[in-house]
């Protein structure tokens, strides 16, 4: 394959994935067990007899040499093992499956408000350069951004849950109004099955947390469509598109707003793992019940086995996505192949 083309760029990527993945579950591997313990005794260590916690170390391989402990980790977490949790019956992968959906719903909801307004007042202050939006629109940027996700989902709460009264300040949906399940999402499941009161709880009790998060991530955009704004505007192509007597509207979003759009794809992949980090203190704060809060849950409960399935999980669908998004990157720009 010769260079620059999109096939051998595209092994190349998986390539480096693979070393990313191996660091990736290593440091998970090391840094859980730094911690004191090990995760029955931490769990529930003083609470059972000495016999029954020798037992249960024994049985989940705790009394093996490190080495060894740390090569079962890979081969179970490549082959889709992330372990069973100490304090739930339920394994891992069921904990995943049953609140993964919750998650990337929010997670969904969060992006699409970020590049929404990212995208509009970007766009609109990098070709109203030095005017009043542009500044109002870089101040707000920053300080969106600078603003704690927990701190902001509180006032939101405050304000249009318990003061308005317009919005539900917890949950993923009102009470008995859960749909079908079939895939999990609710959103998915309510049009599948055509309820559509289940649908209009959903998107409802979905607005306050998705816009919550979608605007901390969406003060990164502004920056960024901004700055790619101006650098359109001043390139060569759209001056010559002024030259031959296009008119401005067609030069703004035919040409400048269309190449600006470039960066944010990329941005878009490294603000996954910002915007799954912020999603479990929103979580947590609106009692939305997926696999962050889950996270929190077990970290508050000292159950290392089922923080390390379930970071583990976190990790490898985080290296997916910027894999995933390098080769939707390589489509759209053919310039990073090179």
């Amino acid at each position: 394959m010769k260079a620059g083309s999109l096939g051998r760029y595209l092994l190349v990527r998986l390539l480096l994935t693979i070393p990313m993945v191996f660091i990736l579950l290593t440091l998970v591997f090391i840094l859980l067990r730094v911690a004191p313990g090990d995760p029955v005794s931490a769990t529930v260590g003083g609470h059972i007899p000495a016999e029954e916690l020798e037992k249960r170390q024994e049985a989940l391989g705790l009394n093996d040499p490190i080495i060894v402990q740390y090569f079962r980790y890979l081969g179970s977490a490549v082959t889709g093992d992330f372990g069973d949790p100490v304090t739930d019956r339920r394994s891992v992968v069921q904990i995943v499956a049953e609140t993964a959906p919750a998650t990337i719903e929010l997670a969904v909801a969060g992006m699409i408000v970020a590049v929404i307004v990212g995208v509009t007042i970007g766009s609109l202050a990098g070709r109203l350069r030095d005017t009043p939006f542009d500044v109002g629109g870089r101040l707000f940027g920053i300080l969106i951004y600078a603003f704690p996700v927990f701190w902001t989902a509180l006032l939101a709460q405050l304000l249009f849950g318990v003061r308005l009264g317009w919005l539900p300040t917890s949950g993923r949906i009102g009470a008995f109004n859960e749909p079908e399940e079939i895939t999990g999402f609710y959103t998915i499941d309510s049009i599948i099955t055509g309820d559509w009161p289940a649908l209009g709880s959903t998107l409802f009790h979905l607005i306050l947390p998705g816009i919550t998060l979608g605007l901390l991530i969406g003060g990164i955009f502004v920056r960024m469509v901004r700055v790619n704004m101006m650098q359109s505007l001043r390139s060569d192509y759209v001056e010559a598109a002024r030259a031959r007597g296009i008119r401005e509207p067609n030069v703004m979003f035919r040409h400048a707003f269309r190449n600006s759009l470039i960066p944010i794809v990329t941005i878009m992949g490294l603000q996954f793992a910002l915007l799954l980090g912020n999603a479990t203190l929103t979580e947590n704060v609106f009692s939305w019940p997926g696999l962050a809060r889950s996270l929190v849950d077990f970290i508050g409960a000292r159950d290392y086995a089922a923080v390390q399935g379930l970071v583990t999980f976190i990790a490898l669908v985080i290296a997916g996505v910027s894999l995933l998004i390098d080769v939707v990157n390589a489509f759209v720009d053919p310039r990073v192949r090179y």
